[in-house]
């Protein structure tokens, strides 16, 4: 179990994919994102989300991701936050998603 405290510390937000591109040098099948989250500006991630998603239909998407983790290097790219989602029978990712469209780096609680 973890405390209030605990989870208080994750910064989970909302932010909207304004670019998509090919990770060509991921060990698995990815894209690398570029997601707007408003004031807190622009973000780049690198998500294993090939198998249910299109580049042209992620464009404008809005997604959930932890925003406060530090800088990871996969490859030759740096992920500087990570975007949420659910596995699926197969142990593919289907994106967490708002329910209705926010305002772009709004704080999940």
């Amino acid at each position: 179990m973890i405390s209030w405290q605990d989870f208080e510390k994750i910064d989970i937000r909302c932010g909207s994919i304004i670019d998509v591109k090919d990770f060509a040098n991921a060990k698995k099948p990815a894209y690398q994102l570029t997601i707007d989250f408003g004031e807190l500006g622009i973000k780049n991630s690198s998500a294993q989300i090939t198998a249910h998603y299109a580049k042209k239909d992620l464009l404008n998407k809005q997604v959930i991701a932890v925003v406060n983790f530090p800088v990871k290097q996969i490859a030759n790219f740096f992920s500087e936050c990570l975007v949420l989602g659910i596995y699926d029978e197969s142990n593919n990712v289907v994106l967490l998603q708002p329910e209705r469209r926010v305002a772009n780096g709004m704080k999940i609680g």
